[in-house]
This record gives structure tokens, sequence and C-alpha cells, in this order.
């Protein structure tokens, strides 16, 4: 279990973010076209998993477009924002905000994926939702940088993570 804060008020995690090394836990999250998508499928290629608690959020949708700017700048590789919103508010955060360069993925099948990456927020105001952190797999899947953001209402990392990319 991890603790992170809301505003300077702890909140806590059911876990820890797989450890630099590892090889990350496969999932099945859906896009906003409500097609499932798996870990396997991005195989090859390098990922950084940017996890935020809903894009429906100001840090959220900033860190969404920070990242969207920055896709396809590093060859090879996908950036996978992934939140507890629904497909439908996905796709209409993305088309509101012009973010085609990323892949949003949903939890609204299962949190299993919250569970097994240790971001699934378990108390407080926003528990059922995931803590804000980022996670850059390199092509087999493995961990090559985590960031559990101390504060759910400040941005990541932006540069640390895209340099691990």
């Amino acid at each position: 279990m991890a603790e992170v804060t809301i505003k300077g008020s702890p909140i806590h995690t059911n876990g820890n973010l797989p450890k630099v090394g590892a090889i990350a836990p496969d999932f099945k999250l859906v896009d906003n076209d409500l097609k499932e998508h798996s870990l396997g499928e991005f195989k090859g290629k390098k990922k950084l998993l940017s996890i935020v608690p809903s894009l429906d959020t100001s840090v959220c949708s900033t860190s969404a477009k920070k990242f969207n700017e920055s896709a396809g700048q590093k060859k090879n590789s996908v950036i996978l924002v992934i939140s507890a919103d629904s497909p439908f508010a996905q796709k209409r955060i993305c088309g509101a905000e012009n973010l085609s360069n990323i892949l949003t993925l949903s939890l609204v099948r299962s949190k299993k994926f919250a569970e097994d990456y240790g971001v699934l927020l378990i108390d407080g105001p926003l528990a059922g939702l995931c803590a804000r952190a980022i996670v850059v797999l390199d092509e087999n899947d493995k961990v090559l940088y985590t960031e559990l953001v101390p504060e759910i209402a400040q941005e990541p990392n932006y540069e640390m993570a895209l340099k691990a990319l």
C-alpha cells in the first residue's frame, strides 16, 4: 500500500507500482470505441502508461494534452492514457481537446488493471479511481520507469517520463 495526498489529506492505494526491471502485468482495457485492448497488442513498442483519476479534471486533461503533443516524437512508441472514465466520456474529451495522438483506455469493465498496478485508491473521496502515476515499459513489457505522483492535484514529471520512453 502506498500513500498519496489529495489537497494535503492522505489517501491510500491498494498496493505499489510494479518495480523497475519487472515484467508489467498484462491488462484488458476498453478504448473509446468500446474495443478491448491488452498489453500484448503493443509488443515490440515502448509504452508510456499515463494513469489518471479522470480525464474530466483540469490536471488530468492538461497531462493528456502534454503527452498528446509529445506522442510521435519517440519512434516505435505508444502513449496510453488510462482512467476510470467511461469510454463515452473519454471520446467526448478527446474530441473536444483534439487528442488524436494518444490512446485512451477505460477501466469500465474491470478494476483489475488498477489492482495489478497498485494504483487503485481504496479510501478518501476518490476511492475506486486510480492514483496519478506513470509507468514506462520497453518493447518486451519490462518496467523502465515509474512515478506515483505524491499529490493527486500535481502533474507528473513529464521530462523524466519522456526521457525514459
